[in-house]
């Protein structure tokens, strides 16, 4: 294989980054054992599905408003402070799930509060955690860094859930939380390590204010404002997993509740998207960013359509177009991953420092909000036109918005960057 094709390792010779990527595999597994524990522990306590779905309002607010916020907070502190801070934060809160497991408490509030003040913390470390590598790596190194990333995240979004199921059962929900918070102390190590990171130019006082000020900024950044409405067109109209449950019953013949064609479909853009970095090599050769968020995103739609039509032929031979719409998934997700890595380099890379903060905390806030406004719209399409036509649909959308966008905003389609032979 050519060597070229494979993920671009050179930001691993940054012994900074170095230590954070390779603290971040523990701590993502981890983190996974506790995404698992928790509405898993939520429903043993209640037995109701209703109350495993608070998590969603418990976990989505406290993202939104911290994300925001946090976001400000990356451009007044100095941002390795602040990420010292924050992951003792989620080191505490692990440590909290712990102790209520560990002592039998059966108090959902509890639990759903603990899980509200992690993600309150978890947004305000990871647009910091992004706003920092500027600083400590090359513009031409960014793509790279984002694509090792984001492999790292989608590999742990795999193995944390099939970890975390299995172990359940055999060791309980306590030692589950011990080992996420255990593997904590391995990003605390490296964060500690860091230098030094004062923001750059004119500071702000942090507060609404300032969070509107950011807004302000990316008004006036067609390109970066370009680069959150793509992924909102992608995420909203094309993210079809609230549909997965039925589609593994109705069309793929799986069980109602769970089976293979279930986890088949919840763990093929994940998959695709680990595969997509292990082959990341490409990115840091491409300089029209601009345009490869495009493109990426109008397979990530051609995919979905193909995932849709896969479900309406189901019914036909239900093994092979099983296949073939994880195969779609699969290619959806790789697509995702370059998408996701081209548009994280172009804030860090063309943002002023003195916002980038604040732009990375949007980021977040779109990251995690677009999927579940998607699980809202696919739910109530499907509950109309039925599940596989949501999900081709979707993909439609996601294909004639994006063009639209491009035609709308050429710049964004120009925008590109000076690459170095790698």
């Amino acid at each position: 294989m050519d060597r070229r094709l494979l993920a671009d390792t050179r930001p691993l010779a940054n012994p900074h980054f170095k230590r954070l990527w390779r603290a971040n595999i523990v701590t993502v597994v981890g983190a996974q054992l506790t995404v698992v524990a928790v509405p898993a522990q939520i429903y043993a306590m209640t037995g109701s599905s209703a109350y495993v779905g608070l998590t969603g309002i418990f976990g989505l607010v406290p993202l939104v408003v911290f994300g925001l916020w946090g976001g400000a907070l990356a451009d007044v502190f100095d941002r390795r402070t602040l990420l010292m801070i924050t992951t003792c934060g989620l080191i505490a809160t692990s440590a909290g799930f712990w102790l209520q497991a560990a002592l039998g408490a059966e108090d959902v509030w509890l639990l759903l509060s603990l899980f509200a003040v992690q993600q309150a913390f978890f947004a305000v470390n990871q647009p910091t955690r992004s706003a920092l590598l500027p600083r400590i790596l090359d513009e031409e190194l960014l793509p790279a860094a984002n694509s090792l990333n984001m492999t790292v995240m989608q590999a742990g979004g795999i193995a944390g859930p099939l970890v975390g199921g299995a172990l359940i059962p055999l060791m309980g929900f306590s030692w589950l939380y011990l080992l996420d918070t255990i593997t904590l102390f391995a990003t605390l190590g490296a964060v500690v390590r860091l230098p030094p990171l004062p923001i750059l130019g004119v500071t702000v006082t942090p507060g609404i204010g300032a969070v509107i000020d950011g807004f302000r900024y990316l008004r006036t950044q067609p390109v970066l404002m370009m680069s959150f409405v793509v992924d909102i067109i992608a995420m909203v109209f094309g993210m079809p997993r609230a549909l997965f449950p039925e589609l593994a019953d109705v069309a793929f013949s799986g069980p109602n509740e769970g089976g293979v064609a279930f986890a088949l479909l919840f763990a093929a853009i994940p998959a695709g998207a680990v595969v997509g970095g292990v082959l990341s090599g490409w990115v840091s050769r491409v300089e029209r960013q601009g345009l490869a968020v495009i493109v990426s995103i109008l397979v990530w739609g051609v995919a979905m359509v193909g995932f849709g039509v896969a479900a309406m032929l189901a019914p036909l031979a239900p093994a092979l177009f099983l296949g073939i719409a994880v195969l779609m998934l699969a290619i959806g997700g790789a697509a995702d991953m370059a998408s996701a890595a081209f548009r994280t380099s172009m804030l860090q890379a063309a943002a002023d420092d003195s916002v980038r903060g604040r732009l990375q905390g949007i980021f977040i806030v779109v990251v995690a909000g677009g999927p579940r406004v998607a699980d809202v719209l696919h739910g109530a399409t499907a509950a109309v036109t039925g599940a596989a036509v949501a999900a081709a649909g979707g993909g439609v959308l996601v294909i004639i918005g994006t063009v639209l966008a491009a035609l709308a905003v050429p710049a964004f389609v120009r925008y590109r960057v000076t690459r170095v032979a790698v």
